[in-house]
């Protein structure tokens, strides 16, 4: 992946625009990636593939209230899983 400042970029936005054609460019700000550029293309397959990593997440849902396996919270425990979530990420499952 090509890297390029902020600073290049703005003067360059031409140039960046060729090069995110190519392949992905990092664009960063004192030395820290602060975004990334890439082509419409790539972007639509990235798009692609976290809506299909989505249904597959939805799917493994229904799978385990189909079973019954779930467990029924109120909002404080919703309220304390989402912060779980947000903290710790969601744990693999199978």
């Amino acid at each position: 992946m090509m890297k390029m400042s902020a600073n290049n970029a703005k003067a360059r936005f031409g140039e960046l625009l060729d090069k995110a054609r190519r392949e992905p460019v990092t664009i960063e700000k004192h030395g820290r990636a602060v975004a990334v550029v890439l082509s419409t293309e790539d972007y639509e397959e990235l798009e692609a593939l976290k809506l299909s990593r989505l249904r597959d997440e939805v799917d493994i849902g229904r799978e385990a209230l189909e079973r019954g396996d779930f467990v029924e919270v109120d909002a404080a425990g919703l309220q304390q899983l989402a912060g779980d979530i947000k903290t710790t990420g969601r744990k693999p499952t199978g």
